[in-house]
């Protein structure tokens, strides 16, 4: 029986996915992520891996076999992060027509072709993520339809919440694949534990620990007065929905969910919070790296998916693979 069973991450971002699967005992071989910074990232943090720096649109099973000697069959698992922008509430200009969305939004597409490498990959499990509306109507239906077009006739869109397996912030997210997902829960984490044993930003370690941007002096002024759980700005999404930003943490409970956009005020200290410390709140070692400006860095944490349930379903996914 093998030890280490494959992995390849499409749109592996800065490798939330990808760290996830590894800490459970996989060898994640090949990555597709073309945005160069976090590119970048991924590398530093995952140097074993093939990265492909590509449009996935480019990519197909023979670009993988010419750079890893893996294709079709090879892969035990495919993992997929298709960016979430055309299908997310918090998009304000997202298309009204949700099957515009997947089907006619160029960045929607990309879920289209996620399906299409693990179709040519054949792959035993998949598992996509994105946000848990494309669980719903015409895009759910779209989906199914692709996924068993390319010979997976089982297809489920699992529901799962963050916090409930000892991520210290919430997140509702729809995990695509091919065998329903039964996870072990764990209790969530609090922002404090997240957070403890930290030094003060600027510390030399842990990297991505440096002192935060200050707020402009209108919003500075407010921060002192800001209870837990309260926000400085809100802003609109699609049909006029109101989102909140800049949200002062509760220190007893997770975070609310952290995005490429969130920014969070500290709970006990009238500051930002660092990006090292948003990556705890989504689980990250503190030996995985950002590389990039400082927004590309708060972005690559909010577009990750959590470390803690990337494990869960990876030893859920190996339990199947020994048995």
């Amino acid at each position: 029986m093998r030890q280490r069973y494959l992995v390849a991450d499409l749109f592996s971002g800065a490798g939330g996915f990808s760290r996830g699967f590894e800490l459970a005992g996989f060898n994640v071989v090949v990555a597709v992520e073309n945005d160069p910074p976090v590119a970048k990232t991924y590398k530093a943090n995952f140097p074993h891996a093939y990265l492909i720096a590509d449009d996935v649109k480019d990519v197909s099973e023979s670009t993988i076999r010419e750079i890893s000697g893996l294709g079709r069959g090879d892969f035990d698992v495919v993992i997929a992060s298709p960016p979430c922008e055309p299908f997310t509430p918090t998009n304000r200009n997202r298309m009204p027509n949700p099957l515009d969305r997947i089907l006619t939004d160029p960045i929607g597409q990309l879920y289209l072709h996620a399906i299409r490498l693990i179709a040519e990959l054949k792959p035993r499990f998949f598992v996509i993520e994105n946000v848990s509306g494309v669980a719903e109507g015409p895009i759910r239906k779209v989906i199914e339809g692709e996924l068993r077009k390319g010979g997976y006739d089982e297809v489920y869109f699992n529901i799962i919440r963050s916090e409930e397996y000892g991520v210290a912030s919430e997140r509702v997210r729809a995990f695509v694949s091919n065998v329903k997902l039964g996870l072990s829960k764990r209790r969530p984490l609090t922002v404090v534990e997240a957070l403890e044993g930290l030094p003060e930003p600027g510390a030399p370690w842990p990297p991505n620990h440096d002192a935060p941007a200050t707020l402009p002096r209108k919003l500075m002024r407010k921060v002192p007065k800001l209870r837990w759980g309260r926000s400085l700005v809100t802003f609109e999404g699609a049909g006029s929905r109101r989102f909140r930003n800049y949200i002062r943490l509760a220190p007893d409970r997770p975070a609310p969910t952290v995005m490429g956009s969130s920014r969070f005020i500290h709970p006990f200290e009238d500051r930002l919070l660092t990006v090292r410390e948003q990556a705890r709140l989504m689980g990250f070692p503190d030996y995985h790296v950002f590389l990039g400006g400082k927004d590309s860095q708060y972005n690559m944490v909010g577009e990750a998916v959590p470390v803690p349930l990337a494990q869960a379903i990876a030893e859920d996914l190996l339990s199947r693979l020994k048995g």
